[in-house]
């Protein structure tokens, strides 16, 4: 399957649509079925002990896998998100960005699957792991 949107054409999508958040993420590599996201981490992200939130890194997990299935269906702005399940396996450097690194296991008509894992930049072990489930629309 061919890649419908690259990099700059999710980035592009994400200011456009998603005007609000665009800031909070920036696809950095896109491959087939796969998507690399960078969220630059921020004040707003933080929680008391040092660290980034959960609720941060189930944005993150959630939009790079919107960004998977829209990468290779093109703009199907309408695409739910219909299950996700996170586990956060070990505290995120506060001052470093995060990367996710989403992949598509399965793109069907009605359902994208597929897991993302989370890092701190330059580290190698990652931080979250998710695994989603997306409702794509009939077209």
């Amino acid at each position: 399957m061919d890649l419908k949107l690259d990099a700059y054409g999710l980035n592009a999508l994400m200011r456009a649509e998603f005007s609000q958040v665009a800031g909070d993420f920036v696809v950095e590599d896109v491959k087939p079925m796969e998507v690399s996201v960078r969220m630059p981490v921020a004040e707003k992200h933080l929680r008391p002990g040092g660290t980034i939130s959960g609720p941060t890194m189930f944005a993150l997990a959630d939009v790079s896998m919107y960004l998977a299935v829209l990468a290779m269906l093109g703009p199907v702005t309408l695409a739910v998100t219909t299950n996700c399940s996170i586990d956060f396996m070990r505290k995120p450097v506060a001052d470093v960005d995060l990367i996710a690194k989403a992949r598509l296991h399965k793109l069907g008509r009605s359902l994208a699957v597929g897991d993302v894992l989370i890092q701190s930049d330059g580290k190698a072990e990652p931080v979250a792991r998710a695994s989603l489930t997306y409702a794509i629309p009939p077209r």
